[in-house]
């Protein structure tokens, strides 16, 4: 059993990514005064899927059981939606632009339809026809023809948020309530654990120090299945994005945009305020990196940071662009990455204590899903971790790893676009990747 937890105890986050830097808020918030953060990278991390200009605020969410689906849903939206708009540590970077979704095929139409509810009484407005949806943004904006799509908008209550600035702020409010961090190779990566008497005593490091404490959280994302057996639960998935640099004028009349989501060809949100880039993101299911271990033999997915894009990803997005903006579709790329995820079986979130080792606690399994929860997830971490967590949340979030059991690696999880299969970088040869001149750090 573990031992009892005060202010004063220590506890140790594997992770500075989204979900470990609100986990290190909420904790000095609640006045633990021993908190500290192990990284390998600088905040924010250079793999860290919340080191990106913007990510979407949309409505839904997913959870684990069917009949604690609606509380976990609204409980996560109302939430995050209430600490975007009055928490001073995110609200200078959530952007209430509103949204529009779409599809081009009749089946991917009526998903979207049952999933979003895109009704008059919930806000949203029919496009129909390529003038309904350039009518949305300013002229000169849209000039595609929109080919097929068929989609609803909804003017407010989503957008977008600039997810570097937010990370970062959440960071940084941590260290100001005395959070430790210790980022950068070899002091803030981790080597193993410290296993003792069943259960985690807290981790190594790769400069051989070792980081005790009396709870261990595991907030490593798509890398925490190299750390620990999650016995299938997480499959690391990544997906695609670029950038076009915009002129000022550019940059100024795309401002204040809705969102645009093709949930089959891809998205983007108005240019960065900063550098003036366009981000735009090809959608599909994901791709894997799967690597047989030579030890046990056992294939599974492992990331790896590359700040490129296959050319079938550029060849999507370009597409998007043919179809939406196709005054931009020729456009070279400034700049590109890959974007790692972790997936569980029905993308429901993992946070609970481990069954084997009660100190550990995991805060893991984001499923494409997590970052627009960053204001409030730490704080379900803690409650995991006092023992405070609502029970539906608890069965919702729960270890379950017979979910996984006979996994289908290559499972969509009702995503669309890129053929509708999941894809393999295994099988993206080296020069079928872009080569756009690569920046120091992947920003």
């Amino acid at each position: 059993m573990a031992s009892q937890i005060s202010s004063s105890s220590s506890t140790l986050i594997v992770g500075c990514g989204t979900w470990g830097s609100s986990t290190a808020l909420h904790l000095a918030r609640r006045g633990y005064k021993n908190v500290t953060i192990l990284d390998p990278y600088p905040v924010p991390s250079a793999i860290s899927a919340g080191n990106d200009v913007n990510k979407i605020v949309e409505q839904g969410s997913f959870s684990g059981r069917e009949n604690d689906e609606e509380f976990v849903n609204n409980t996560l939206l109302n939430d995050a939606t209430e600490a975007w708009r009055t928490d001073p540590v995110f609200k200078p970077y959530y952007h209430d632009t509103g949204y529009i979704i779409a599809g081009t095929r009749p089946e991917t139409i009526e998903w979207l339809h049952v999933r979003e509810q895109p009704t008059p009484e919930n806000g949203f407005r029919e496009l129909n026809t390529p003038a309904e949806f350039r009518k949305t943004m300013p002229d000169g904006v849209l000039t595609g023809d929109f080919p097929g799509w068929k989609g609803w908008y909804k003017s407010t209550g989503a957008g977008w948020v600039h997810a570097r600035k937010a990370l970062v702020s959440a960071a940084m409010e941590a260290q100001q309530l005395g959070v430790k961090l210790v980022t950068g190779s070899p002091q803030g990566k981790v080597s193993g654990f410290i296993f003792e008497d069943g259960d985690v005593k807290g981790a190594r490091t790769e400069d051989g120090i070792e980081w005790r404490a009396d709870r261990t959280i595991l907030c490593a994302g798509a890398t925490a299945p190299q750390l620990l057996d999650m016995k299938d639960q997480l499959r690391p998935t990544a997906w695609t994005l670029s950038h076009i640099k915009m002129t000022a004028d550019e940059a100024k009349l795309y401002r204040n945009l809705p969102v645009l989501f093709n949930v089959e060809r891809g998205f983007f949100m108005e240019p960065d305020e900063d550098n003036h880039e366009l981000k735009i993101c090809d959608e599909h299911p994901g791709y894997l990196n799967m690597v047989t271990d030579p030890v046990n033999g056992k294939a599974s997915s492992v990331p790896f940071a590359k700040h490129q894009i296959p050319l079938e990803a550029e060849e999507r997005a370009r597409q998007f662009l043919r179809e939406a903006m196709p005054h931009l579709a020729e456009r070279p790329f400034s700049f590109a990455r890959i974007c790692w995820c972790a997936d569980t079986p029905n993308r429901a979130f993992l946070i609970t204590p481990h069954p084997d080792h009660r100190s550990l606690i995991l805060g893991v399994g984001g499923s494409g899903h997590g970052f627009m929860h960053i204001p409030i997830i730490g704080r379900y971490i803690a409650d995991c971790m006092e023992g405070k967590l609502d029970e539906r949340m608890k069965r919702s979030w729960r270890w379950r790893p017979e979910t996984a059991e006979n996994r289908n690696w290559k499972d969509t999880q009702h995503r669309f676009g890129g053929g509708d299969q999941v894809m393999d970088f295994q099988d993206v040869k080296d020069a079928e990747w872009t080569t756009i001149r690569p920046r120091p750090a992947a920003l």
